[in-house]
């Protein structure tokens, strides 16, 4: 009996140990990662370089995950705020200048009555109401998809941006998931936050394995090169 107990116990001291060593491994990869973005953002040599001259995680037994909140990204980052803020404001202008124009064609409507109907007046009133109506129409629905198409841009550059990143922290940290979740809040007074809580598909992660600031920094990096990027077939003085 008194072996058999001191089995058992080696045992789950064991597997104690075990535990903890890889609880340990995860939380060393949580404060790494952000080391990482920091290093990243802080240096001007490409993401791969500072990458090679630093220590990469070495592999170990089990799954490396990590998780990411890419919609609290696209709401948060300034870099893709201001993105879409300028399309945003580009179509308010818009917008006002179809409201003027609209109201042309109403007060040319309401002359329409002064004359009566056959004469040549009021055809050719009515037909510079048609076609002012049918080129504003024209108009608005090219500029909608014209802004619609320049949002739908902002999103795609910046979703390929975010997967890099994801993907050079992955790679030297031997991450072998990294999964999507939403950190949005349940709020009992806005009943459509709840369902989307109680359908969220990560029910509970470790803090330290959150990779979002870190990949908003990446993002930031980016940004700031490409804009002091030199553009093709420009020379700078």
């Amino acid at each position: 009996m008194d072996a058999g107990i001191g089995w058992e116990n080696a045992r789950a001291f064991g597997e104690q140990r075990t535990h903890n060593a890889r609880r340990a491994d995860v939380r060393s990869f949580g404060i790494s990662a952000i080391m990482l973005a920091i290093i990243t953002v802080t240096t001007s040599l490409p993401v791969s370089v500072s990458a090679q001259n630093a220590q990469p995680a070495t592999a170990s037994s089990g799954h490396r995950v990590a998780v990411v909140d890419v919609a609290y990204i696209f709401k948060t980052h300034p870099g893709i705020r201001s993105e879409v803020s300028k399309v945003e404001n580009d179509l308010k202008a818009f917008d006002q200048q179809m409201k003027a124009k609209q109201a042309e064609l109403k007060q040319l409507a309401e002359k329409l009555p002064q004359y009566k109907i056959g004469t040549p007046e009021y055809s050719t009133l009515e037909k510079q109401i048609a076609e002012g109506d049918s080129q504003l129409r024209l108009q608005m629905a090219s500029k909608r998809r014209e802004l619609a198409d320049a949002e739908a841009r902002i999103y795609y550059q910046n979703y390929e941006r975010i997967t890099s990143g994801v993907k050079v922290m992955a790679d030297f940290y031997k991450i072998n998931l990294v999964l999507r979740y939403n950190s949005d809040k349940m709020d009992l007074e806005k009943p459509d936050t709840v369902i989307r809580g109680v359908m969220k598909n990560i029910v509970y992660h470790d803090e330290e394995l959150d990779m979002t600031k870190a990949i908003m920094q990446y993002l930031t990096k980016q940004m700031e090169q490409q804009a002091t990027a030199p553009t093709p077939g420009v020379q700078r003085n």
